[in-house]
């Protein structure tokens, strides 16, 4: 957790919701989740501005490029509203409920889950970010599909062209143009849901709607992304630069990174900056179990379960994020079980047998 200093205080947003509604418990109880390859990689706009120029980044064979509309590039900002569609997805799969792309909600209940306010304004807002994501386009080779998916466009390499989000629907009042927005309905991409589907995203930090700057916030992604629930990481400024996505000189970044390291507000995570070779350090700060330092087992890293195991592993410890189980249950094991499905469905039952609902 951040420490509840006057200085970090300063630096956060208002906790604009400490008590949720009572009719929005579910929202609540649903674990904030983000897709782990938009987490490594610049998506999103960081100015509120609109940014229309096509932007390609390359890494490690790894490329993309985004084509914004004529509203401009899909924000950090914008992006609450998939952070919230993957989070209650997650919550359905959790709770062993079938999910498909398209998601109806109460955008009020969106703008309490991101920290917003709920004044018209903000409702107008949440429309426009809509046209935002919808029109913004990604290419990239970055796959989360199986072969012979209908976004695998290239012969040699898979190719994916996608919208962040396929189509929307706004209910208003009435059905007034400018009446009150009573529900949205949204069908996300393909490659987004894939991402899901795949368990290819992580958990999130609650505070990190309560960052004021999206630079901030593009920061937390990177070391939540790179340090995890390691100890410590460490990455070249330059490098972290490059990653961000943000459009700034070398010597500007300097001084963000200062600041963070002076303020030391992010959430999960401390920053300290070394001057000499130009180093940025994130440390855990403990809300994320430290990684025990030893060589995991090759059997152990090789077991691949059945989809079927999941679903059974499910009904077996009942509210609980399996794929977090399967991370604790393979940190746990010392040696390859012979039948690793069995096993693990096992696990998953003394769990909930010890620790009951999450």
């Amino acid at each position: 957790m951040v420490p509840d200093t006057p200085n970090v205080i300063d630096k956060l947003l208002p906790d604009r919701h400490p008590q949720p509604d009572f009719f929005i418990c579910d929202v609540a109880d649903a674990v904030l989740k983000d897709l782990m390859p938009a987490m490594e990689h610049p998506f999103y706009a960081l100015s509120k501005k609109p940014e229309k120029e096509v932007r390609r980044y390359e890494h490690n064979g790894h490329w993309l490029e985004v084509v914004p509309s004529v509203k401009g590039q899909a924000t950090i900002y914008d992006k609450d509203i998939l952070i919230y569609a993957v989070s209650q997805i997650m919550h359905k799969l959790n709770q062993g409920e079938a999910v498909d792309r398209r998601l109806r909600f109460s955008p009020r209940e969106l703008l309490i889950f991101v920290n917003r306010g709920t004044g018209g304004k903000d409702y107008e807002a949440f429309v426009e970010a809509l046209e935002r994501l919808m029109g913004t386009v990604i290419k990239t080779n970055i796959t989360t599909h199986s072969e012979g998916s209908a976004i695998a466009l290239g012969e040699e390499e898979g190719i994916g062209l996608f919208h962040l989000v396929e189509n929307a629907y706004v209910r208003r009042k009435n059905n007034d143009p400018d009446g009150r927005i009573l529900w949205a309905e949204i069908q996300i991409s393909e490659w987004v849901f894939n991402s899901i589907r795949r368990n290819k995203v992580l958990t999130l930090h609650r505070d990190y709607f309560r960052l004021r700057k999206p630079i901030e916030r593009r920061v937390y992604e990177i070391a939540r992304k790179f340090c995890g629930a390691q100890a410590s990481h460490k990455v070249g400024l330059e490098n972290l630069l490059k990653k961000t996505g943000a459009r700034m000189p070398l010597k500007r970044f300097r001084h963000v990174i200062r600041d963070l390291a002076r303020h030391d507000h992010l959430p999960d995570y401390s920053v300290t900056f070394e001057e000499e070779g130009d180093h940025v350090i994130f440390l855990n700060r403990g809300s994320m179990p430290a990684v025990i330092e030893a060589q995991p087992d090759p059997a152990v890293a090789s077991i691949r379960l059945h989809g079927d195991t999941y679903i059974k592993a499910r009904e077996a410890a009942p509210g609980w994020d399996v794929y977090v189980l399967e991370q604790e249950w393979r940190d746990w094991m010392t040696e390859a079980p012979r039948n690793p499905d069995a096993a693990f469905i096992g696990f998953c039952r003394k769990v909930f047998e010890r620790r009951g609902r999450p």
